[in-house]
């Protein structure tokens, strides 16, 4: 009997042993059917090519609202920090130092434009109160912009060195600041000057004349201008169109994300730089004939008067229509009946 129980224990213990290796082939099989039979080093699947191809779609999920958020790598921005860190200095140092090179070597060889006629000592109103103080305003926020923007670019190879990691950090928060809040003053400056002489700065023939003859600038020519001549319109077209670029690209970059993506905003960047930096170097071809490149000339901002002799060499035709319109006004006052 006891013989007769073994026998069939062991059966079962057999048939058991059979069952469980049936089962463990059965579910290894389709996990070997995915394995390849061999591993080939040069297939595609491992080629560095293809693997830096998938690098612009490397991200994930994100259950948050914010759905820039899965972005893991964004390669784009390799280019952009390549232009930004190496492009754009050049293109800034360029643009302004050689700017400034050029005027340099132009004083030294021209010298300050004099008054032929020397000062008569009577003078005339060129600009009112309201136009300087917006002149001004607009001229102050762009220098404090200019100073401050180009540390963004210069600072950290020109001024850490000189002033160390603490000093640089406090005076690099504050151009920021700086940066950000006179853009709106800045911007409302610009939309100023467009609308109070736009009326004067629409080229005409006598700015054609007036580029031919050298403005005065070049040689002893004095060829006739109005109100403003081809060099001041063009000042001003500058002014009007680089300030106002410079102003939308930097709302951009100001609030990001609300009106672009990031490859937006990395364009807005590029836009925003180069304008700035030959918006420089154009103010300071402006700066210096308003200074020390033309005598009489900063009279007109910084008093908002200019001796008659002056104008008649410079702005002769704005002259005759000043002249006239005062004897106009003078002859309807005597008109008028005393009371």
């Amino acid at each position: 009997m006891v013989g007769i129980l073994a026998k069939l224990l062991m059966q079962v213990r057999f048939l058991a042993g059979a069952l469980a290796l049936a089962f463990l082939i059965t579910i290894a099989a389709p996990a070997a059917a995915q394995q390849p039979s061999s591993v080939n080093p040069t297939a595609s699947a491992v080629q560095e090519r293809q693997l830096l191809q998938e690098l612009n779609r490397i991200q994930g999920r994100v259950s948050i609202p914010d759905r820039k958020s899965d972005v893991l790598e964004q390669p784009a921005g390799r280019d952009w920090r390549q232009w930004h860190q190496v492009t754009l200095r050049w293109i800034g140092a360029i643009a302004i130092l050689g700017t400034l090179a050029l005027l340099v070597v132009f004083y030294l060889a021209r010298g300050q434009v004099k008054l032929e006629r020397g000062f008569s000592g009577r003078k005339i109103v060129r600009f009112s109160a309201v136009e300087r103080f917006v002149h001004w305003l607009t001229a102050t926020c762009f220098l404090v912009l200019a100073v401050s923007g180009l540390n963004v670019t210069f600072g950290k190879a020109l001024l850490l060195p000189l002033l160390g990691p603490s000093a640089f950090s406090t005076w690099s928060e504050l151009a920021k600041y700086s940066h950000n809040f006179l853009s709106f003053p800045f911007t409302i400056g610009v939309i100023l000057i467009f609308l109070m002489w736009i009326g004067s700065n629409i080229p005409n023939r006598t700015d054609v004349e007036w580029v031919k003859r050298g403005g005065g600038i070049i040689g002893k020519d004095h060829p006739p201008a109005g109100h403003f001549n081809a060099g001041q319109k063009m000042i001003y077209w500058i002014v009007v169109l680089g300030g106002g670029a410079s102003a939308v690209t930097g709302y951009l970059l100001l609030f990001p994300f609300y009106g672009t993506e990031i490859s937006g905003m990395q364009l807005a960047q590029i836009v925003h730089s180069v304008v700035a930096v030959l918006f420089i170097a154009a103010m300071l071809g402006h700066i210096y004939i308003g200074t020390i490149g033309m005598e009489g000339a900063f009279e007109a901002m910084g008093e908002g008067t200019v001796d008659v002799n002056w104008a008649k060499e410079h702005h002769p035709l704005w002259l005759e229509d000043e002249l006239t319109r005062t004897k106009e006004t003078q002859a309807q006052a005597a008109a008028r009946p005393a009371e």
